[in-house]
């Protein structure tokens, strides 16, 4: 990546403009309180399956670095994973805190990151990040599940049915059908998913705005600074290791790392209180790792071009 530092700036501020906007806009009721679950469904199931869908049907599956990027993806999780898993045997933490601190650890606000790749790298580099959600979210989502429900046991259908039934995955896969048919989208449908896709970013960052919880930073403040100094700064530096030894080229090492480098998703808290985990920790972590990412982000970036 050969960008400047304003060019960096450029590209990130008004992402986090349109959070700011969208916590501005529910604090004053506007337009009104039943409007945000509505939005936040709507760009689960159509905005966002649609903005994966087409970016995957016309992605390049011929990247001779496609494979090594997958294992790089695999790689990072699985060592984020395991130390995890070490850190809640040492420290004897209930299901309802690992999970909460598993989510802030491990899962990225996935609006954030496709708008960022976008204004970096554009069609091309939002092709590679769509590959990478593919592997990704189904990855993230059965550790988010089991870390939640470990201790009083979970079947394997309770934990990949929510997985098989993700409208984000579902599009992953239709995408990559599409690609791999040769069908293309004719007849105005690219033109279609294109509209559609142009929606979701904004949207879904107005939401992730509308989502924070600030009224929870006064809840654990080590636990907070902890899992967010490990999410925003240790787990980037492990991905940048990763991308080293695979050998990634420069433009896949930096989606990598950002990836690894986003706050923790907002609908983690969803998942958190569904499963009987500790929500106010997983909103306290939701709200501080969004707020910081404004800082962090753009260090780690410059970090890697210098």
């Amino acid at each position: 990546m050969d960008v400047s530092v304003t060019d960096l700036l450029l590209a990130l501020w008004p992402l986090f403009a349109l959070i700011v906007a969208g916590y501005a806009l529910r604090l004053r009721g506007f337009p009104s309180e039943a409007f945000w679950p509505g939005a936040e469904r709507l760009n689960y199931f159509i905005l966002f399956p649609a903005l994966l869908f087409s970016s995957l049907a016309r992605a390049p599956l011929d990247n001779p670095a496609l494979p090594d990027l997958a294992g790089a993806v695999l790689l990072a999780l699985g060592c984020g994973w395991v130390a995890l898993l070490i850190c809640k045997r040492v420290r004897g933490w209930p299901a309802s805190r690992f999970g909460a601190l598993t989510q802030g650890t491990l899962r990225f606000n996935t609006y954030l990151g496709l708008a960022a790749v976008g204004s970096l790298f554009g069609e091309q580099g939002l092709a590679l990040a769509a590959l990478m959600l593919a592997l990704m979210v189904p990855t993230v989502n059965v550790m988010s599940v089991w870390s939640l429900t470990a201790e009083r046991g979970v079947s394997a259908r309770s934990l990949l049915l929510p997985i098989l039934k993700n409208p984000l995955i579902l599009a992953c896969l239709a995408g990559v059908l599409v690609n791999l048919s040769g069908l293309g989208l004719p007849g105005g449908s690219d033109r279609l998913l294109g509209l559609l896709a142009a929606a979701s970013l904004p949207l879904g960052l107005l939401c992730v705005g509308a989502a924070l919880k600030p009224q929870e930073l006064g809840g654990e403040v080590p636990a907070l600074g902890w899992n967010s100094a490990v999410r925003l700064l240790l787990v980037p530096a492990m991905a940048y290791g990763v991308a080293r030894l695979t050998g990634l080229p420069t433009m896949e090492t930096t989606i990598l790392v950002l990836f690894f480098a986003l706050p923790t998703a907002p609908t983690a808290y969803v998942l958190t209180r569904q499963l009987g985990g500790d929500s106010h920790l997983m909103a306290g972590i939701i709200t501080l790792q969004t707020l910081l990412a404004a800082a962090s982000l753009p260090l780690i970036l410059l970090l890697l071009e210098g």
